[in-house]
């Protein structure tokens, strides 16, 4: 039975909040699953899920600021759970946040559609924020399921 608190596999990065580093995130989320042999789409989720995740990080959490982003990437068999985390501002409404062509970050020609895009790539996005202390991004996906 997969424990959620005792994974299979666990891989912890910690990345300065730069944008340049969103590449070194979806290299090391490839590596983490490549061994569960995803599929290429599968592989393409995650991938375009975790950019998402690290950008939203670096460009809303620490706007133009210095900060860490924490990636944290854990199997339980075949469930991927995947946690990118900052320390920046947080988010005082989720909800709102959430909504398609949302952002805070207008002026950057931001799309506001991050979180739509992990929403349609993994099964489950889980949110947690608190304004002034930061945020985390849970989300799932279990290999060779299909998604919603």
């Amino acid at each position: 039975m997969n424990n959620p608190n005792n994974p299979e596999n666990k891989v912890v990065l910690e990345i300065e909040a730069h944008s340049q580093n969103v590449s070194l995130a979806r290299i090391m989320a490839t590596a983490f699953i490549t061994p569960l042999d995803p599929t290429v789409g599968e592989m393409s989720d995650i991938k375009t899920a975790v950019s998402e995740a690290v950008t939203n990080a670096i460009i809303h959490g620490y706007g133009e600021g210095a900060g860490q982003v924490r990636l944290s990437l854990a199997s339980h068999g075949r469930k991927i759970t995947i946690d990118v985390t900052d320390a920046g501002v947080g988010i005082d409404d989720i909800q709102h946040a959430r909504e398609p062509l949302f952002t805070t970050r207008p002026e950057m020609e931001r799309s506001g559609l991050g979180f739509t895009v992990m929403e349609s790539f993994m099964d489950e996005v889980i949110v947690t924020s608190t304004p002034g202390i930061g945020t985390t991004i849970t989300m799932t996906k279990t290999l060779g399921e299909q998604s919603k």
